[in-house]
């Protein structure tokens, strides 16, 4: 790893991310070590991610740490939840995170085994799932609606994505802020495959 950790890149990477050498992936070791060209690319699409125009810093911060808790990556999981609390975020944001990703989680299995089965059995029965947490979240309706379209579409549920989509357009926001929020999540998964 000692050899990995001169590639300039990967350092200012590490830096911005807050990661400690010793937790650098084997990936991006791998990747770095070698000088491949797509550290760089990396470094930028991360860094870029971060700074989109329709997000603020805290936000950005949230989404990539519900990225990350969604790909159950532990040293991004750390690495976001201190830049988010860095940015502003508190504990029950925080927490409201965590909560919205085990929420989609579930619910993006349920609703896409529904789509899939396309049964009026299925599609008629209630799901019985409760979710009293989408009612009023601390994070607000509309950052927890795209914290959960954002989610379900690295989960890949259509039928969920639609629904959190049209909610989103539904409660005034719009496609660019959406887009950002797609585009960072989806960075933030590459990431995750390396880290």
């Amino acid at each position: 790893m000692e050899t990995t950790i001169q590639n300039e890149t990967l350092i200012s990477l590490a830096q911005l991310l807050k990661i400690e050498h010793q937790d650098i992936g084997q990936g991006l070791a791998t990747v770095a070590l070698n000088e491949h060209k797509y550290i760089k690319d990396l470094k930028v699409n991360v860094s870029n991610a971060l700074n989109f125009p329709n997000l603020n810093r805290k936000e950005s911060t949230l989404l990539a740490l519900g990225a990350s808790i969604n790909e159950k990556n532990k040293v991004l999981i750390g690495s976001f939840e201190q830049l988010a609390r860095e940015n502003g975020a508190n504990e029950l944001e925080i927490a409201d995170i965590y909560a919205c990703v085990s929420l989609l989680s579930t619910n993006n299995i349920f609703y896409r085994f529904r789509h899939f089965t396309k049964k009026e059995y299925y599609e008629t029965t209630p799901a019985g799932i409760k979710m009293s947490i989408m009612m009023n979240p601390v994070i607000g309706k509309e950052f927890f609606e795209l914290v959960s379209l954002a989610i379900s579409a690295l989960n890949g549920c259509e039928l969920c994505v639609n629904s959190h989509e049209d909610s989103l357009i539904k409660l005034g926001t719009s496609e660019a802020r959406i887009y950002d929020a797609i585009r960072l999540v989806a960075i933030i998964k590459g990431l995750a495959v390396l880290s």
